[in-house]
């Protein structure tokens, strides 16, 4: 018997075994809207009324559990350092010529790199209205920018995610919030202390200091996730422009 048929035999047990928890978690969850977790509904009850915002993920998120997600914004920091640490080269040399030379592929992707930031951007911009956030748009808005290498090539992806660019944005966007924190210290209030007046409900300058949060979270997100490509890009895709047609 082969290792890869040995493999698969020792799986099969283990899959079932997994796919039966699985089932039964599901079977345990309440029918869709019949929800009865006493903290959803309280947020429901608050969230507009206190905080000015028709999503109340957002109100969550940015604002009754800020601090925790505060640890989520170190988290995603941590592991964009981890990533460049264990794949960044120490002498990089020129990059890879390769291209795509389909004019309709690089139409086509121009475009849509436009229409995708725009949507990205508008995900941050009224995240706490409708559904959205900064992690969302942010990742929008790198996936955006991961089009150039997709439709232009890598030359041109390479020369507009310059690392030296990217570092320092990640970690702004990860200051920003703590320093918005520390503003609501200075404010008189806990960390965190949303010390802005929360607007008027449904607009893009309600829930204070959400909006800021937001969009600190956003920025962090698409500076993390283009130092994950182009790490990702530069270590398993440049070595095969390398070794390929010019």
């Amino acid at each position: 018997m082969t290792r890869a048929r040995i493999r698969s035999v020792l799986a099969l047990p283990v899959l079932a075994a997994f796919g039966v928890l699985l089932f039964w978690g599901f079977y345990g969850l309440p029918d869709f809207g019949h929800f009865h977790g006493a903290y959803g509904t309280l947020i429901n009850r608050v969230a507009v009324p206190e905080r000015h915002t028709t999503n109340a993920v957002a109100a969550v998120v940015f604002d009754y559990r800020g601090f925790d997600t505060l640890g989520e914004e170190f988290i995603l920091f941590g592991a964009a350092v981890g990533v460049m640490l264990l794949l960044r080269k120490g002498d990089e040399g020129e990059p890879p010529t390769a291209r795509v030379r389909s004019e309709q592929v690089q139409l086509v992707g121009a475009v849509m790199i436009g229409v995708t930031i725009l949507i990205g951007l508008w995900l941050v911009a009224f995240g706490y209205v409708t559904p959205g956030g900064g992690f969302q748009g942010g990742v929008v808005v790198a996936g955006a920018l991961l089009l150039v290498f997709l439709t232009a090539g890598y030359r041109p992806w390479q020369r507009l995610t310059k690392k030296h660019a990217l570092d320092p944005l990640e970690s702004l966007g990860v200051g920003s919030f703590v320093a918005i924190g520390i503003a609501g210290l200075i404010a008189s209030g806990p960390f965190l202390h949303n010390f802005i007046a929360p607007g008027r409900t449904g607009t893009l300058t309600s829930g204070g200091t959400i909006a800021l949060l937001n969009w600190a979270t956003a920025l962090a997100v698409a500076a993390a996730n283009l130092v994950l490509y182009t790490e990702f890009l530069e270590h398993y895709v440049a070595p095969l422009f390398d070794k390929g047609p010019r």
